[in-house]
């Protein structure tokens, strides 16, 4: 279902562009750091992870501030918009369940496996560990600078056609390098690291992102481009037909639409809170989902911008 929600929203954006440009093009035109698509991309990066996905395709793809300032708008009512839907949906799961004609027990099961695991790792963390997670983390993030700092420049020197595609941009291989450590370093025995709360430094991290972007928002922005807000429910609307089609083709429970679908558009902040209404032992899935999110939003967001770039083209 995470993977169905991640296809919605890489289709969903191109999808959206084209269905917008046959009613008013000028909508999704622009040219330069001002060209709508650029902008759409850094909600893509959004909508698969998060907030380091965002930034990262605002990098890569090189919108202007004001742009991403109003996608940054469209962004958080879209997302907010659903989640009040996904919420509702918690209440009433029983009769979802029935009209997708899911098994939920299988639900009880993963119930079940998370608390065996989270006993089986779950301790009080002492000061070199908590020393170790930190070493890691920037340890990983030094790395990926020396290795992006290597790969653009050269990228750039050999092959400067592939600027069309951002390689030559290095935020876009610093996010790569990372993001391929961290799921390396998860085939480790580092991954034993979650259980001193590595997971939670991490969303530290990640707040103090989300806060810095935030500042860059400017809500009055949507009434300038109200436009921007109706590709943002297209948007949206492809997202949710491909999540529940595929739903009622392998009869899903509705609390594996609800998460994989939040661990996409809403990241590690909110895929825990709509897991946790359905049972508490339940918010790790989401924040396990979530970072799943971050891995491949970097990839997939990137593929979107590309198809969205090609949308706009036509």
């Amino acid at each position: 279902m995470f993977l169905a929600g991640t296809t919605g929203i890489v289709i969903g954006g191109p999808l959206s562009i084209l269905i917008v440009s046959f009613i008013n093009p000028d909508i999704v035109g622009g040219v330069g750091p001002d060209a709508v698509w650029r902008g759409m991309a850094t909600i893509a990066g959004s909508w698969i992870g998060g907030g380091a996905n965002q930034a990262a395709m605002f990098e890569t793809f090189g919108a202007s501030e004001d742009l991403f300032a109003t996608m940054i708008t469209v962004d958080v009512i879209v997302a907010n918009i659903w989640m009040a839907f996904l919420l509702y949906g918690v209440g009433i799961s029983k009769k979802l369940d029935k009209r997708l004609n899911a098994d939920a027990s299988s639900i009880e099961e993963v119930k079940k496996g998370i608390e065996k695991y989270q006993a089986s790792i779950m301790k009080i963390p002492t000061l070199p560990e908590v020393m170790t997670v930190l070493a890691i983390g920037f340890g990983a993030t030094g790395i990926s600078h020396f290795g992006a700092d290597l790969i653009a420049p050269w990228i750039g020197e050999v092959a400067p056609q592939l600027d069309k595609f951002s390689l030559t941009s290095s935020f876009f291989w610093l996010v790569v390098i990372a993001t391929t450590i961290g799921l390396s370093l998860s085939f480790t025995k580092a991954r034993k690291l979650e259980g001193v709360g590595a997971s939670r430094l991490g969303s530290v991290m990640i707040y103090v992102l989300v806060a810095s972007i935030g500042m860059l928002m400017d809500v009055t922005a949507i009434f300038d481009n109200p436009g921007f807000f109706m590709v943002g429910l297209i948007w949206m609307a492809v997202h949710v037909i491909v999540l529940l089609g595929v739903a009622k083709i392998i009869k899903a429970p509705y609390f594996f639409v609800a998460v994989g679908s939040q661990a996409n558009v809403g990241g590690a902040a909110s895929a825990p809170i709509v897991a946790g209404a359905f049972h508490p032992s339940l918010a790790p899935v989401g924040v396990l989902l979530a970072v799943l999110g971050y891995a491949l939003g970097t990839y997939a967001a990137y593929i979107c911008g590309l198809l969205m770039q090609a949308a706009a083209a036509v």
